[in-house]
């Protein structure tokens, strides 16, 4: 299928400005070049969403920002991870895209500003997901408060982290109810066509990819040390010997992403394991499109969301 048309302007609009790749430049660079891609400082408040309470907070010991929707009983409650690669992206940048998850389901949503690489390397963001999700679990009632509708959620290394702990979350006995994730990365290791096939010219590049492997890991991606980490089910939640158990799983991933394939390889292999799946391959769409403000991308979150909300419902 054809870019969704807004989507399409939008690269052409990038593209005119002459923007660098985020692997041209230092980890600094990019956080700021995301932040001004999303509108962090020129964002309509008007034009967003409003919740009944936002507020910064800390959980487990990590910097996050709980948002709470005007509800009288008990309802779910979402734990976010934002993307950026492990290395840009922040509460701000994901503002939107947790305002309309919070909406959609009518959940409190507590998003995590986890550490970044290469300040704090792998298994750095690792270790803050969990902190902060095994805080939510263990004090349920201060946010959502029902405890059979604990969810992890996440986009692209933000949906990394919510795998991994889902994972975590059945080995250690915690209940939880779904884990909500958009174009994943599950599979740096992987050799899959859609890494050809989009490689350039779609936002997130392959380059791109590389560079935040490097940033996260400290390691050059074709090193011996590199081949060897990518087996870690903590980077590669594709590669963990037994998916049985895990939460079941909403994805969705995008036509024209490079992370496409080992998204669809992931839902492939949680059904292979048993686990209820709800899985999306969205016609038209980039890696970034969960929470992009245009009506196609739109369209899209809400009807991860809508699975979602069946899920628990």
């Amino acid at each position: 299928m054809p870019l969704d048309p807004d989507t399409a302007l939008m690269l052409q609009e990038m593209q005119r400005l002459g923007l660098p790749a985020m692997s041209d430049g230092t980890a600094a660079e990019g956080r700021a070049m995301l932040r001004a891609a999303a509108g962090v400082d020129r964002r309509d408040a008007a034009q967003r969403p409003r919740i009944a309470e936002i507020r910064d907070a800390v959980v487990g010991g990590i910097p996050s920002r709980v948002y709470r929707p005007q509800v009288s009983t008990s309802v779910p409650t979402i734990v976010f991870f934002h993307g950026g690669g492990f290395v840009i992206g922040d509460l701000d940048t994901h503002d939107l895209a947790v305002r309309i998850l919070a909406t959609d389901l009518g959940a409190v949503v507590v998003s995590v500003d986890y550490g970044l690489a290469p300040e704090r390397p792998f298994p750095g963001g690792v270790d803050d997901a969990w902190a902060a999700f095994s805080a939510v679990a263990a004090h349920i009632e201060a946010y959502g408060g029902d405890p059979d509708r604990l969810v992890v959620a996440g986009d692209s290394a933000g949906a990394n982290l919510a795998a991994v702990t889902a994972v975590r979350a059945r080995d250690e006995g915690v209940a939880l109810a779904a884990q909500l994730l958009a174009y994943p990365t599950v599979d740096p290791g992987g050799d899959y066509a859609s890494r050809g096939e989009n490689a350039d010219g779609y936002f997130l590049t392959l380059r791109d990819m590389e560079w935040f492997f490097e940033q996260y890991t400290g390691l050059a991606p074709d090193s011996a040390e590199a081949r060897a980490l990518v087996d870690d089910p903590r980077i590669a939640p594709l590669r963990t010997p037994d998916l049985a158990g895990v939460a079941p799983a909403i994805i969705g991933t995008a036509e024209y992403d490079p992370l496409r394939d080992e998204g669809v390889a992931y839902a492939a292999a949680l059904v292979g394991a048993g686990v209820p799946v709800w899985h999306r391959t969205f016609p038209g769409m980039i890696h970034g499109f969960y929470g992009t403000p245009l009506p196609g991308p739109l369209a899209a979150t809400h009807e991860i969301d809508a699975a979602l909300d069946a899920l628990l419902h």
